[in-house]
């Protein structure tokens, strides 16, 4: 924190696999750059709280390898080990980070929609101490965050999903660099009725920030989540606007890609609920 008080113009590094490939296509070049790869920033643990399974903290410098094998958070909050899993090939999942995908706000990333999806916050540590950030709050544009300069991202924290509740991360990836072209985390919580009692859907790959579908959740809620129902509430309730386009993807492309992947992952997530086990 003293040394991004020091430079105006500096960035953290940490496993490198974000900020390295802009600073090779010119896209970024800082004037100085604060390793923090060997800090003790990093680990994976479960506190037991008031709800099963408690919070799920995650070390800012916690690999996405080690998340995406880890038996706690496939356990918990499948979504979130699904969506490291899905980064990358196997050098990016070992050297890159989770605290460092988060920061870097890539719209193609895959952890951001698990994240706001699994209602997770971001904690950063500054000079004036720790706040914690909500995923909602954090994500502000293409490559921005709430992040203050001088803050460092220390923590990611999940809450507890709750029982009778499911999540799932799928991905239609670009072919060349396993970008999210489309990524969708979904959340299915169910009643002792079985009728759904909570829903969330995000997006990666769509839009500049991630995109939470707040409307095609709501329509949900109460229901009884079966596959018309979520056909249904896809169709009427899912918008995408100013879509993200490229050569290898329109904008309405994409917004396609989300009506398809938005019923893929919540069906995966309802059938998940349903066998009673969080994550199971």
């Amino acid at each position: 924190m003293e040394l991004l008080e020091r430079y105006e113009d500096a960035k953290l590094l940490a496993g490198g696999h974000s900020l390295l490939p802009m600073m090779k296509l010119r896209l970024a070049q800082p004037a100085v750059l604060v390793d923090i790869g060997r800090m003790p920033l990093a680990g994976i643990d479960v506190t037991a709280g008031a709800v099963p399974n408690g919070v799920l903290t995650v070390g800012a410098l916690t690999t996405h390898h080690r998340l995406a094998v880890s038996t706690p958070v496939a356990a918990g909050w499948q979504a979130f080990a699904e969506a490291a899993a899905s980064i990358g090939d196997p050098i990016v999942r070992n050297h890159g980070t989770a605290g460092g995908n988060v920061a870097h706000a890539d719209p193609a990333s895959d952890l951001p929609a698990a994240l706001l999806a699994l209602d997770g916050e971001v904690v950063a540590t500054g000079p004036d101490g720790a706040r914690r950030i909500p995923a909602d709050q954090f994500f502000q544009g293409l490559l921005t965050t709430a992040l203050e300069p001088t803050e460092v991202l220390t923590d990611l924290r999940l809450p507890a999903p709750g029982p009778r509740t499911g999540s799932a991360y799928l991905k239609f990836e670009h072919p060349a660099s396993g970008f999210a072209v489309c990524g969708a985390a979904a959340v299915v919580a169910l009643g002792d009725d079985g009728r759904c009692r909570r829903a969330r859907l995000c997006f990666n790959g769509v839009t500049e920030t991630p995109l939470d579908a707040t409307a095609v959740a709501a329509a949900l809620a109460g229901s009884d989540p079966n596959d018309r129902a979520i056909e249904q509430a896809v169709a009427d309730c899912l918008r995408v606007e100013d879509p993200l386009a490229d050569t290898f993807a329109s904008g309405e492309y994409r917004a396609q890609l989300a009506r398809v992947y938005a019923r893929r992952a919540l069906r995966v997530a309802r059938e998940r609920a349903r066998r009673g086990a969080a994550g199971a």
